[in-house]
């Protein structure tokens, strides 16, 4: 696995002079860095409870960071905001709108589907993926890879049984806005429930019982 996440990181390396940092945070939860090689901005996604790991990344990078950028309010994303906004004030807080009226910590930014971010030279396009909970987001970077938060995960999607939860969102927001994206997109989901810590798009729309689904009354009966 160490040599595969190596491959794929000099591929992104090599063609949009970026990197992606996936952190182990405690709790099964992933972290991640993103940031640009060339302008050394970063930007960190879900702190979790501890952003020790994610923190010390970045110092031993000599990072900018520029976004906390948070998928959406659970406090098992965003426990260490607080603690991060005090080592870096000038660095941005980012959510959607309902997600971020519901965080008990103040936002700096709000995001709207299809907006964009740049990280140095690197591209973010938000998408607003309702269904885990309300103003849950995804994170397309640079056209390259996806950051799906607790919308996707390998083989599953995030439960919708939990406050600010729809099942009949989440089935939508999967048809809707996460199929129709290119195959090639290499996903990294919020936490490690699955075979494997990532996993291309199109290999979890050819196995992923919810991607799976043809209609409501199939991803219902997904156990």
């Amino acid at each position: 696995m160490k040599k595969l996440k190596q491959t794929i990181n000099n591929r992104l390396n090599l063609l949009h002079i970026m990197a992606i940092e996936q952190i182990k945070a405690g709790f099964d939860n992933f972290s991640y860095v993103i940031y640009c090689l060339k302008r050394q901005e970063a930007a960190i996604i879900d702190p979790s409870f501890d952003a020790t790991k994610a923190l010390d990344f970045i110092l031993s990078k000599n990072l900018k960071l520029k976004y906390i950028i948070l998928t959406h309010y659970h406090s098992d994303h965003t426990g260490d905001t607080c603690r991060l906004k005090e080592s870096f004030p000038n660095v941005k807080i980012i959510s959607s709108k309902f997600d971020g009226e519901n965080m008990g910590f103040n936002v700096d930014e709000y995001v709207s589907d299809n907006d964009k971010l740049k990280v140095g030279y690197v591209n973010l396009k938000i998408i607003l993926t309702p269904g885990h909970t309300q103003g849950g987001i995804c994170i397309i970077v640079d056209n390259q890879a996806i950051l799906t938060g607790d919308t996707l995960f390998i083989g599953d999607c995030g439960r919708t049984d939990l406050p600010g939860g729809n099942f009949e969102q989440m089935f939508n927001t999967l048809q809707e806005k996460i199929k129709p994206l290119p195959d090639n997109l290499i996903l990294y989901p919020g936490h490690d429930y699955g075979s494997k810590p990532f996993d291309t798009l199109g290999n979890q729309k050819r196995t992923n019982k919810v991607l799976l689904a043809r209609n409501l009354d199939e991803f219902s009966k997904i156990p």
